[in-house]
């Protein structure tokens, strides 16, 4: 009987263990949100419903969409089917995937960046200039819409990437001068 019990106790000790182990294994591991918030960025950076993602240790990240899609915030942005950069405290770096809309011409983000937590502004460089918005506009990821008209080019100028769409070009002419050396223009006066 007592060696009864004791194999009895033996094998709920061992079941209680496997069941510790394995479920502490199983854990899920962080949501691209998560690795967002714990680098000190806000989750909404990214689209709403994002599950297939890859994220390795140094940082490096790829988010899969299902399609290209855009998100109104204080500008709209654009998201390529794959967005993709490196993720580190306050920042992401080597961004590719994300465009803002200034007027009607798209910028593509190099970089996002947190400076001052408590200032509340966020900065997204896009060249030679950086555009900076609200904090609390990305708290919470927003619903992403299918882009309803694809880009079809861009041209590169003065380290802005110009993207345009198919209604740009139907319903307007553009006319792009070359830029000359302001003081070679003053001299020839």
């Amino acid at each position: 009987m007592i060696l009864e019990h004791s194999i009895f106790l033996l094998t709920l000790f061992v079941f209680s263990l496997s069941i510790h182990f394995w479920g502490s294994s199983c854990q899920e591991s962080p949501t691209i949100y998560e690795a967002l918030k714990s680098n000190g960025l806000p989750m909404g950076l990214l689209p709403k419903g994002v599950t297939n993602f890859s994220l390795d240790d140094s940082g490096r990240f790829q988010v899969y969409l299902d399609h290209a899609c855009n998100a109104k915030f204080e500008d709209e942005l654009h998201y390529d089917q794959i967005v993709s950069g490196n993720l580190t405290y306050g920042q992401i770096g080597e961004l590719s995937g994300i465009s803002v809309q200034d007027l009607f011409l798209w910028f593509s983000v190099k970089s996002i960046w947190v400076d001052i937590p408590s200032s509340g502004l966020i900065y997204f460089d896009v060249g030679v200039v950086s555009k900076q918005f609200s904090l609390s506009s990305f708290e919470t990821p927003r619903d992403c819409l299918a882009s309803s008209v694809p880009k079809i080019g861009h041209y590169s100028i003065m380290g802005f990437t110009i993207n345009w769409n198919r209604n740009c070009l139907e319903s307007s002419q553009f006319e792009v001068e070359s830029l000359q050396d302001p003081i070679k223009k003053t001299r020839a006066r």
